[in-house]
């Protein structure tokens, strides 16, 4: 009970009553033995209690992941190691990103996404500076192409911006993590983009349009990233049932060659917020939807 105490404490956890508090510990407890198993078995992945050890793994998927959605897709054929690209890719690096955001307990990942590759495009121009979020809550609330908290693709938002000119400041419609009322007109807009471009789904070329041209909006099977503590996460820790958005910034062709993936789940999450997979072995189900956007 005294860890629990300590988990509670650390991350500033609250609960409404004694019976979620009770539940919360119990999950604790299994999320505790989770993670021992799983390190118990050599891998280059570090698993630990995170910020989501006190939900069970249904919570988590439930509240922190998208609804599953249903699309066709065609896993990659795998490449061999020996075609792993040498020049490193570090986007975070050259200031083409905004800071590690936090989506809290809603399934919007795909509006960080999106929001996360417009700014990034937006940057790149010079058009915004790394100060100048933009309003993820704006897509949640307004874009009748996606499902809100229960999730949507991140190209469909990047094409509802372009229909609506623009996408609001994050000062002008600050996010809440909540299904909510639209409320676009009373915003500012803070960037615009002119085109989403889809990547074929083969990790060589979406390591080419990475390293020539900008930051990638990707998705991925993030079930088992709820113990995620450091280290590269490998194909085989993971399905390719796509049920989260992130953004791809870098690469790195050390230690077998990983992906360096910005996650929305704030920066006590991961690596600073970020995670790595591994490259070449369609890990997570990174090569199910790849785009970018050009301003």
């Amino acid at each position: 009970m005294v860890a629990f105490e300590s988990f509670v404490s650390f991350f500033n956890k609250t609960y409404s009553s004694k019976i979620q508090k009770a539940a919360a510990y119990h999950n604790y407890i299994s999320s505790v033995r989770r993670v021992a198993e799983k390190n118990k078995v050599q891998t280059p992945t570090v698993w630990g209690l995170t910020k989501f050890a006190d939900m069970s793994p249904k919570q988590f998927k439930n509240t922190i992941l998208m609804k599953t959605l249903h699309e066709n897709y065609t896993p990659m054929k795998k490449r061999d190691a020996q075609q792993n690209p040498a020049q490193p890719v570090d986007w975070v690096a050259k200031g083409a990103t905004t800071p590690v955001k936090n989506q809290l307990q809603c399934g919007s990942c795909w509006t960080f996404s999106a929001t996360e590759t417009i700014e990034s495009a937006n940057l790149i121009a010079r058009k915004i500076n790394r100060n100048d979020w933009l309003a993820p809550q704006e897509i949640v609330d307004c874009d009748q192409g996606g499902s809100g908290c229960s999730g949507g693709w991140p190209s469909q938002a990047m094409n509802w911006i372009i229909s609506q000119g623009g996408q609001d400041t994050e000062s002008s419609y600050p996010y809440t993590g909540e299904d909510g009322t639209c409320a676009s007109s009373q915003g500012t807009i803070g960037a615009t983009i002119s085109q989403v471009i889809p990547v074929a789904q083969d990790e060589g070329t979406m390591y080419q349009i990475l390293k020539n041209t900008m930051p990638l909006s990707i998705c991925a099977d993030a079930s088992a990233w709820q113990d995620y503590s450091g280290g590269i996460l490998t194909a085989d820790q993971c399905t390719t049932n796509i049920d989260h958005a992130i953004q791809l910034t870098g690469y790195n062709p050390t230690q077998g060659a990983y992906w360096i993936v910005r996650n929305s789940w704030g920066a006590n999450w991961g690596l600073d917020g970020f995670i790595y997979l591994q490259y070449g072995q369609d890990t997570c189900g990174i090569t199910s939807y790849v785009a970018y956007a050009k301003v």
